[in-house]
């Protein structure tokens, strides 16, 4: 027998149909990309921004029990969420107005722990390198805040899926320049924003399988060095202790790096002469050794860290001579960093300058014989002595030589770094091997038979 529904009836339903399809709507999760990274004590957040948005609140929860609490509000599109318990998981979303989105479960825990090895079988199980280049290294006077800075030199802002993209094309490491001074203080105290950014980068970096080489890089320590060495190498000091505190409870696959392309010119004329060649290496091996202390006195995993010294201009024959000295290690777990842009006038200049004629050409004898004698520079000096060696930035560029110019020597290059068990690390930036829009390679041929040469 069939049944009418009541006018009541009927009336309850829509009711519910209208109810039922709020919280449809309300719980579209319109807010996207919500992800995090557990840490001691806390949690970093991320999400993608969400154009009609003034502010974001930030809602946490123990998972499976409690009720959602509210942890702040902020303009940004990360946060950071401390005093949480190590080993127990939590729920966090993102709200703005009616908008927000799903939720995420982390665990806060002491960080990333593990054993140290040596730093020859660190060095060595890298295989092929590549800098997240003109990013975080940035400078400039144009911008005032974390996102400006790395926009600042044309990079869009990097995501988890372009560092996976560079782990997917098979390399093993990525070189993370950081100009830590632009966003400082005078004292070089860095904003806390910047460390968190950098901080979620690294672990990106982790995440996705690949070692990171943490650097300081456009400082300015030429300039500021010779000026006021005393008081710079407070700064100096004061930015390592920052950075050695942030990071101390990593494992063993960061890697801190002394500086990038260090060297006083106005102390010593490296084109000619030696007057003044002792006093400029003297400072720079202070400076090294600075570096060296305050990890290692920073408590943590950084009693063991694996440490990379750069070389005075990070140049070859610098590192070979009698002036430079590796600093004293009671860890014993040091690397050496140099770079190879050689012959200058083919990887570095599109045009005639004063000082160079331009070149469009590699591969004649006396190049291949120019690239084995600092190669073997190199291996004599560090590798056999138990040194590892990593080539920290190496590349040829201009739009004035052929492509396959440029990929040549790039595979010499590296191909006469892997013989001797010296680590190549290749310099990129936006526009060279890597669409970070798309996170891609420009040319995943040229990438494959790079990378086969550490697996040779």
């Amino acid at each position: 027998m069939k049944r009418k529904l009541s006018f009541a009836a009927l009336l309850l339903i829509i009711f519910l149909i209208s109810v039922f399809g709020a919280v449809a709507t309300a719980c579209s999760y319109s807010i996207t990309g919500l992800s995090g990274t557990a840490e001691d004590g806390s949690v970093l957040l991320s999400w993608d921004e969400v154009e009609s948005a003034d502010s974001y609140t930030i809602y946490w929860k123990r998972s499976m029990t409690g009720s959602w609490k509210e942890a702040g509000s902020t303009s940004n599109t990360r946060a950071r969420v401390k005093g949480l318990s190590n080993g127990v998981s939590y729920d966090f979303y993102i709200a703005s107005g009616e908008e927000r989105s799903s939720s995420v479960r982390l665990k806060p825990s002491s960080g990333r722990t593990g054993e140290f090895g040596s730093t020859e079988d660190f060095v060595a199980d890298m295989g092929m390198g590549i800098n997240l280049g003109n990013t975080f290294d940035s400078t400039g006077n144009w911008f005032s805040d974390t996102t400006g800075q790395e926009t600042a030199w044309g990079s869009p802002v990097i995501t988890k899926k372009m560092i996976k993209g560079y782990a997917d094309g098979g390399f093993g490491v990525m070189r993370l320049p950081v100009s830590w001074t632009v966003l400082s203080d005078k004292d070089g105290n860095i904003p806390d924003e910047f460390m968190d950014r950098i901080q979620q980068v690294v672990d990106w970096i982790l995440d996705s399988g690949m070692k990171c080489i943490l650097n300081s890089h456009h400082d300015g320590w030429p300039e500021k060095f010779t000026e006021d060495y005393e008081g710079t190498l407070k700064i100096y000091e004061n930015v390592w202790s920052q950075v050695s505190e942030r990071f101390k409870d990593y494992g063993e696959d960061l890697m801190f790096e002394s500086m990038n392309e260090v060297g006083f010119d106005s102390i010593w004329n490296q084109y000619g002469g030696t007057n003044g060649k002792k006093e400029a290496f003297d400072m720079f091996n202070g400076i090294n050794q600075k570096f060296v202390d305050t990890v290692r006195s920073s408590g943590g995993n950084n009693s063991q860290r694996h440490l990379l010294i750069a070389s005075y201009w990070t140049g070859i024959d610098h590192a070979c001579c009698d002036e430079f000295k590796m600093p004293d290690d009671p860890a014993d777990r040091m690397a050496i960093s140099v770079h190879y842009y050689t012959p200058s006038t083919l990887c570095i200049l599109s045009e005639d300058a004063e000082w160079g004629k331009a070149r469009t050409d590699w591969g004649t004898a006396q190049d291949y014989e120019e690239l084995n004698k600092y190669m073997d520079m190199m291996e004599d000096n560090f590798a056999d002595k138990g040194i590892p060696v990593i080539i920290g930035e190496y590349g040829c560029f201009g739009d004035n030589k052929e492509r396959s110019v440029k990929e040549q020597w790039t595979l010499d290059v590296a191909k006469a770094a892997v013989e001797r068990g010296l680590c190549p690390v290749l310099w990129d930036t936006v526009g060279d091997e890597y669409d970070r829009e798309l996170a891609k390679f420009r040319d995943p041929d040229f990438i494959e038979e790079l990378i086969s040469l550490a697996k040779d």
